[in-house]
């Protein structure tokens, strides 16, 4: 276990201490009222952690606090992990950004898209451009969540038992051939759909590589970088620091409910969203990024591999809600923000929903977990939390902009 800790005073990181007190009390505001258990917010610069803050409770029955050493489910923060992975993959040679997915899980040799009809009675035809490891990594594979509700794909994948995203008591394996056998929403590379697509991604890697996915991420990320805490489960010594997960109720309170089953090793390696993690390890892996690809004089990536992870690949340059391709993603958030290779690019500042630096990037877990580079201010960010809110806190613009106003220099 390693604690992140506070390494400098935020004047001397040129941030306005004053103004991180009140991102503190705005989000302390939202515990007080019922409305989130409890939250740690870190904001480094430079590398140096210049404001830690912990507030509320993990486990409010149990009157257990927020503490630094806290164990959070990270949920879909786990896909940059996983595209990190696969990038070293492509370094070594061992995988190309341009394979054809069907190159290594040849179930998706014979891959439809849709063309018209409900979801059970579909039309569909053969792709007329393969589906690539690269359309995985930025969410223009074609592939969906059966949770959207707006295509008739969304109710095929709900038919084929997929409301979870994973085929119930299927390992990795399984439920990505469950996915193979499914059309298509459009054909590759032509919008951008937020997807299954990193289970597919994690798939790959563990054919490729020969290992379980959780193998591989662990002895060539995690534990070169010293996430000591991180992974797809969690023992016995750290069951004590994970936080409760809540959701939140009619009535405008939360309630504990059913998260990942982390206690022991998880049948479905999801890398999507199946890893946990503390503030440490969030660090340690957003620092990979800042430093492009080395920390502590471990390098995973070369820079020229970071910088392109970490830039638009969206065709034209343009953003998620130009090139979305649902209403889901016809959203304010979505404006003047494009995508990379597992992450968030804000691509145009004048048109993001909060102050922004060019070229950010970052992301998100469902239970209202995020971090975010900020590379033209040498600044990093996370809040970290276990809410999974049925509508949406808008509290990442508000996050963005009081850390915005905090930065003097």
């Amino acid at each position: 276990m390693a604690l992140l800790r506070q390494e400098v005073d935020p004047g001397e990181a040129g941030l306005d201490a004053k103004a991180l007190d009140r991102l503190d009390q705005h989000v302390a505001h939202l515990v007080d009222e019922g409305r989130l258990p409890g939250f740690l917010v870190a904001v480094s610069r430079g590398g140096r952690v210049a404001h830690l803050t912990t507030h509320g409770h993990r486990d409010i029955a149990a009157g257990l606090p927020v503490e630094a050493d806290t164990l959070y489910r990270i949920y879909s923060m786990t896909k940059p992990v996983t595209s990190v992975a696969a990038l070293i993959l492509v370094e070594e040679g061992a995988l190309g950004l341009d394979d054809p997915v069907a190159d290594h899980l040849p179930e998706f040799a014979e891959q439809r898209v849709h063309t018209g009809g409900p979801g059970g009675g579909p039309s569909t035809r053969p792709v007329r451009r393969p589906l690539l490891v690269r359309h995985l990594m930025t969410h223009t594979a074609g592939l969906t969540f059966a949770f959207y509700h707006c295509h008739p794909v969304d109710a095929l994948y709900r038919e084929a038992g997929l409301e979870s995203a994973v085929l119930p008591g299927s390992d990795l394996a399984g439920t990505v051939a469950a996915y193979a056998r499914l059309p298509l929403q459009f054909e590759p590379g032509t919008q951008w759909n937020y997807s299954v697509a990193t289970n597919v991604l994690g798939r790959i890697i563990e054919v490729v590589s020969g290992r379980p996915l959780d193998e591989f991420v662990t002895d060539r990320i995690l534990r070169p970088l010293g996430m000591r805490d991180a992974g797809f489960q969690v023992t016995d010594e750290q069951a004590g620091r994970l936080a409760e997960l809540y959701g939140d109720t009619d009535a405008g309170g939360i309630e504990p409910i059913p998260g990942l089953p982390l206690r022991g090793r998880p049948r479905f390696l999801s890398g999507s969203g199946g890893m946990v993690a503390t503030a440490y390890d969030v660090h340690r892996f957003s620092e990979l990024l800042r430093r492009r690809g080395e920390l502590d004089g471990v390098r995973l990536l070369a820079p020229a591999t970071v910088d392109l992870m970490t830039r638009n690949h969206l065709p034209g340059g343009v953003d998620l809600r130009t090139f979305g391709s649902r209403p889901a993603h016809d959203e304010p958030g979505n404006d003047g923000v494009g995508f990379g290779l597992g992450v968030s690019v804000v691509i145009d500042p004048s048109r993001t929903q909060a102050p922004t630096g060019l070229g950010t990037y970052g992301w998100s877990g469902v239970a209202t977990t995020t971090f975010w580079v900020d590379p033209s201010r040498d600044l990093s960010v996370q809040f970290l939390t276990q809410l999974r809110p049925r509508k949406s806190l808008k509290l990442y613009p508000e996050l963005k902009r009081l850390v915005h106003e905090a930065v003097v220099d």
